[in-house]
């Protein structure tokens, strides 16, 4: 069993040394009962155990921009990173799952004076298939399920611009009351604060202030640069872009159908997410001006339904998961590291 000390040496060995002179970019999400931090090269997720204990797994991050300087270029750049952090989130997702089973299978073996069971890691394998069911789940619903109704429901097939702005309706409809309709859920209503916990800590960095939850309590939950802002600006970008698209086929083919819109607008998606990383990033520099604040409010709005206000443990986790992708000093406060896929618990 590895002493605290030798833990804390683990988690730190690696990490690269922060140095507030050389400003970063930080971003993150919530997972369940944590929060996942990323700068550049590294990752940090920190969970909290049912115990009260916190649970940090650091890993090494490369983005694809990071080695290869042709996926820095505008647009290309927002199109490979979505795809990217979508692996980086479901694979972190899936770590503070197994940080749950782990507690919830401690708990009940200890009622049968049993050993618990050792999980075996999620393979690679894994990963990729639900990611790419997630993506198929994802497309099927916002952008497969807006075009077939608008083109069963409204005359408007023919009409390149109605015909968008429908679609582009119903698939923001389906946005809000779908994330309405989640954030009822307790477990959900937690994730969604840690969301808030999340940002408040980034905030925090941004603002060069402590990263304590005492600093952070200060600072706004609703945050520019947010996922949430994101999903309803590429539902925006779609419309314009689709329009231009339809527009242009039915100069050219003289009619439009479902099957067509379908086999030009999936191909398409990358693109559109590119572009709308491009916005959101422009725009976040300007939240500050009257215009800019006039771009980033539709986001901001969605926010007030994906966060909510964090309690203090909810910010300490954030605190020790952006220390940890930072390289930045633990303290005490975490009690578990992952170590060789294997949970490894510290003598107190």
């Amino acid at each position: 069993m590895q002493n605290q000390e030798e833990i804390k040496t683990e988690v730190n060995r690696s990490l690269y040394n922060y140095d507030p002179n050389n400003p970063l970019v930080v971003g993150g999400q919530a997972v369940i009962e944590g929060v996942m931090m990323r700068a550049p090269g590294r990752i940090a997720t920190a969970v909290r155990r049912a115990n009260g204990d916190i649970v940090v797994k650091t890993q090494e991050h490369k983005s694809l921009g990071e080695r290869y300087p042709v996926f820095k270029l505008p647009i290309l750049r927002g199109a490979v990173g979505l795809i990217e952090m979508l692996f980086v989130g479901i694979e972190t997702l899936n770590f503070s799952a197994e940080v749950a089973m782990h507690d919830a299978e401690a708990e009940e073996q200890a009622k049968k004076n049993g050993k618990a069971k050792k999980k075996e890691p999620a393979s690679k394998l894994k990963l990729a298939l639900t990611v790419l069911f997630s993506l198929a789940v994802g497309i099927g619903i916002f952008f497969v399920g807006p075009l077939f109704i608008t083109t069963k429901l409204f005359d408007v097939e023919q009409e390149a611009f109605w015909f968008n702005i429908t679609a582009g309706a119903i698939r923001i409809t389906i946005l809000i009351a779908y994330m309405s309709a989640i954030a009822l859920m307790k477990d959900v209503k937690r994730l969604f604060q840690y969301h808030g916990a999340e940002h408040k800590l980034v905030f925090t960095f941004e603002q060069k202030a402590p990263l304590t939850s005492e600093s952070a309590v200060r600072f706004t939950r609703f945050h520019p640069r947010c996922g949430t802002s994101f999903v309803l600006i590429v539902m925006l970008v779609a419309i314009l872009l689709f329009a231009v698209l339809d527009t242009l086929l039915i100069i050219w083919l003289g009619k439009m159908t479902l099957l067509v819109r379908i086999v030009t607008h999936l191909p398409l998606i990358p693109l559109v997410g590119g572009v709308s990383y491009e916005f959101i990033r422009w725009s976040a520099k300007r939240s500050e001006t009257t215009f800019g604040k006039f771009l980033v409010a539709p986001g901001l709005w969605m926010q007030r339904i994906t966060t909510n206000e964090p309690d203090a443990s909810q910010l300490e986790v954030a605190a020790v998961a952006i220390k940890c992708a930072l390289g930045m000093d633990l303290g005490q406060q975490v009690k578990y590291v992952q170590h060789a896929n294997e949970l490894v618990v510290a003598n107190s």
